[in-house]
């Protein structure tokens, strides 16, 4: 199920949890990828472990599902305007999954996207066997190809 038009790429598939670095990741794509290629942005949520962060700061009850979705709803949004500054033809979509990277696989499956495109948050060793990586979780099994955005050093 292809977005784009005959004979071009299915989406860019943006992972996008309203953090400084899945930010970053849509701002690096726009430099490193084609104007106008069609995007969609996605914020997975669950109820209970949240996985984003609301944007303005947005305050809701994490049992509740609908504020849940409501808040993710706004997130993806904001992240379809970032992609759209960044030169693509884009719309956000949420969906609902657990884990994170799963959700992001899911999608991109549905979409027939063409790439995945998300932030590391670059942790290693002990911390990223606790916390789990979503990056290097989608990495190592989506069938698609995946562009993994580091921050860079000067970020911090």
């Amino acid at each position: 199920m292809s977005t784009g038009a005959v004979g071009e790429p299915g989406p860019i598939l943006f992972a996008y949890d309203g953090s400084e670095l899945a930010a970053n990741a849509i701002a690096e794509a726009g430099q490193q990828l084609r104007a106008g290629r069609a995007a969609v942005v996605l914020t997975v949520w669950e109820p209970f472990n949240v996985g984003f962060l609301p944007v303005d700061g947005i305050g809701f009850d994490a049992a509740g599902a609908d504020e849940v979705r409501k808040a993710a709803e706004e997130t993806a949004a904001h992240g379809a305007a970032l992609a759209q500054a960044a030169g693509f033809q884009v719309k956000g979509i949420t969906a609902e999954a657990a884990p994170t990277s799963k959700g992001i696989i899911e999608v991109a499956e549905q979409l027939d996207a063409s790439l995945i495109v998300l932030g590391s948050h670059g942790r290693s060793g002990v911390t990223s066997l606790v916390l789990g990586s979503v990056a290097g979780a989608v990495a190592a099994h989506s069938r698609r190809s995946v562009l993994v955005v580091h921050r860079r050093p000067t970020d911090g």
